[in-house]
């Protein structure tokens, strides 16, 4: 009871104390006026209608403890009907999230029933991968492959190349991709700041893809009803760019393959990637090939002819061709366009042709396969045909000038204006191709018709 008693005590001096004024005298009306919530003194703020108001000097009342207990309940019930009123908010908010999204396929770790990781901060499998398929020796020792690009990763998986894990930054980028070939890949959602780290592109579009190294035949290739029995060889082609628009090249003009030499840039480097735009999936490519090996490639019988870049004074005549096809003078090196004079190390090591020299010109006295010149308008493309294309700097190696003379081939001469120097490569290559291309498509027709007629006649 005396603790109770204290507790009222304690109630009504807290209710007087609040009553008191500037002047220590106290409010005739009795009324309950807004608080300055402060931490001390508590003060009493009066309405400006009210200030003129008669303060008296006479002590009021204290009030009962029923009073005091309603006022507590009055303070206390306010903020009771704030919490519930905010909790009601929450509540409704979370319905009307779940109700605008019903059909939703997306959740936390999954998209259109394929399950996909969040990589947390810290995690180092993108970089360890995009640093793994950017090595040649560990491209060719894993058989891995870094492909960018939502054009080129769906040009893969539609030619039916095996994905392993694909890295992306937004569902949405994921969704443009033909997600139901993708189950056996590992997704790894990822922020974009870590893909344009690790990208190449200037403007990376959000997706990156790291594929088994793919297998020429056994790729579906969807040009394959149009191409024509025409190959391109590239030899010694060093620049990326090139060989990438070579490529591009030849799926255009609906070349059956293309043979790389072990003197050309891998064709999996992720500048060729995009100089190709996409012709890796578009027809059977073979790198790292021997001449031995290029040799066994080639459809029976065949002709191959190699590119010519360059001639001299009375070879770049038109008129003088056929003088040149009847010539006899001995061949050498500096007489065949692309072809290298200069000894490379790393790849031409011939018995036959073994020196000491360090000369620049230490083939210049031997004797080369002798190969007649045509230009490139004339007839050459009248059965199976593949074209050899050298580099710019090393040139054409020997055993292509050899294959082109056993293949009773013909050195394929681009005439230009004079004082401008030979062309690039890549654009004598598409000059070639295109150029075989429409010669093998009118004896083709030539031979369509002929058998047509007869087929014809047998049945009149």
């Amino acid at each position: 009871m005396a603790a109770y008693m204290r507790s009222m005590m304690f109630l009504v001096s807290i209710e007087r104390n609040a009553l008191l004024t500037r002047g220590n005298g106290i409010v005739v009306e009795s009324k309950r006026y807004v608080r300055g919530l402060m931490r001390k003194p508590v003060k009493v703020l009066f309405p400006e209608t009210e200030t003129d108001k008669v303060i008296k000097n006479t002590p009021q009342p204290q009030p009962s403890g029923q009073n005091v207990k309603r006022d507590k309940e009055a303070k206390v019930t306010p903020t009771i009907r704030h919490l519930e009123e905010s909790d009601f908010v929450k509540k409704r908010s979370n319905v009307q999230s779940s109700i605008k999204h019903p059909h939703s396929t997306v959740t936390s770790d999954s998209i259109d029933g394929l399950r996909f990781e969040r990589a947390f901060p810290g995690d180092k499998r993108l970089a360890r991968v995009v640093g793994v398929a950017r090595s040649r020796t560990i491209r060719e020792h894993q058989g891995k492959i870094l492909l960018e690009g939502k054009r080129l990763i769906c040009d893969a998986l539609n030619a039916g190349a095996n994905p392993q894990m694909v890295f992306f930054s937004t569902v949405d980028r994921l969704r443009e991709l033909p997600v139901d070939k993708l189950k056996r890949a590992t997704l790894v959602k990822v922020k974009f700041e870590d893909i344009k780290i690790w990208s190449d592109l200037v403007a990376p579009q959000g997706v990156i893809a790291i594929f088994s190294r793919p297998d020429p035949s056994r790729l579906n290739f969807a040009n394959k009803g149009h191409s024509v029995p025409l190959s391109l060889i590239c030899d010694n082609i060093r620049d990326p760019g090139n060989l990438g628009t070579m490529l591009r090249c030849a799926a255009a003009a609906g070349c059956q393959d293309v043979l790389l030499t072990k003197g050309c840039v891998d064709a999996w480097e992720p500048k060729v990637l995009r100089a190709a735009m996409g012709a890796h999936f578009r027809l059977p490519i073979y790198p790292n090939l021997s001449w031995a090996d290029v040799d066994n490639h080639l459809p029976k019988p065949v002709t191959v002819h190699v590119a010519d870049s360059s001639c001299d004074a009375e070879t770049s005549r038109e008129t003088e061709v056929t003088h040149m096809n009847v010539s006899h003078k001995p061949s050498k090196a500096g007489d065949y366009g692309w072809v290298s004079t200069k000894r490379n190390h790393n790849k031409m090591r011939y018995e036959d042709y073994d020196s000491d020299s360090d000369s620049d010109y230490e083939f210049e006295g031997l004797s080369l396969p002798r190969v007649d010149t045509k230009l490139y308008h004339e007839s050459w493309a009248q059965r199976p045909t593949a074209v050899v294309v050298g580099g710019e700097t090393q040139g054409l190696s020997v055993e292509a000038v050899q294959l082109a003379e056993k293949t009773s081939g013909h050195r394929l001469f681009i005439p230009v204006v004079p004082d401008v120097d030979s062309l690039n490569s890549a654009m004598a290559a598409s000059i070639l191709l295109f150029e075989g291309r429409k010669q093998l498509l009118k004896i083709m027709q030539t031979a369509g018709r002929k058998l047509k007629s007869k087929a014809e006649q047998q049945f009149s």
